[in-house]
């Protein structure tokens, strides 16, 4: 690797964003400031509550219901969903599996579920191959993690 070449490919773009994202973010923190102290506010204009008046409750948002964490096994079927279908539409290889943020067992369950792909790709077309992708690696990485994780089931 010579001298300004990137180490991987995307390394690049990503620092363009980054650097797109931080001039913005710039930006508009000191616009959103100055309209927060400058503003007039509703509730220097309405009366105060009486003491024993409870306060209003805020309309429920979609933000305000907690997410739960995925399983093992919905991490592992996003993560092979996203890389196959990556190579799938032809991009160039990203690099090994830790940079994809996959596992040895992820990756080998990228690799089956990619090699079916291709071939039904080519006898179906591509339509077929990504409905192949969606099921194998939801199936494929239930059946990997059906015993637990390496910190938990029968790793320990």
């Amino acid at each position: 690797m010579g001298r300004g070449e990137t180490p991987w490919p995307g390394t690049t773009a990503r620092r363009f964003r980054l650097a797109r994202a931080l001039a913005a973010l710039a930006l508009t923190l000191p616009a959103g400031a100055l309209a927060t102290a400058c503003g007039d506010s509703s509730a220097d204009r309405r009366p105060s509550r009486a003491a024993g008046e409870a306060a209003p409750t805020p309309p429920p948002s979609a933000s305000a219901s907690p997410r739960r964490p995925l399983s093992p096994a919905e991490l592992c079927t996003t993560a092979v969903r996203h890389w196959a279908r990556e190579a799938l539409d032809g991009a160039t290889p990203y690099g090994d599996y830790q940079s994809m943020g996959l596992s040895d067992r992820q990756y080998g369950v990228l690799r089956e579920v990619l090699a079916d792909a291709r071939a039904v790709r080519s006898e179906q077309g591509t339509g077929a191959a990504r409905s192949l992708i969606d099921r194998q690696a939801r199936d494929r990485c239930a059946e990997v993690y059906r015993e637990g994780t390496p910190t938990r089931g029968p790793w320990r």
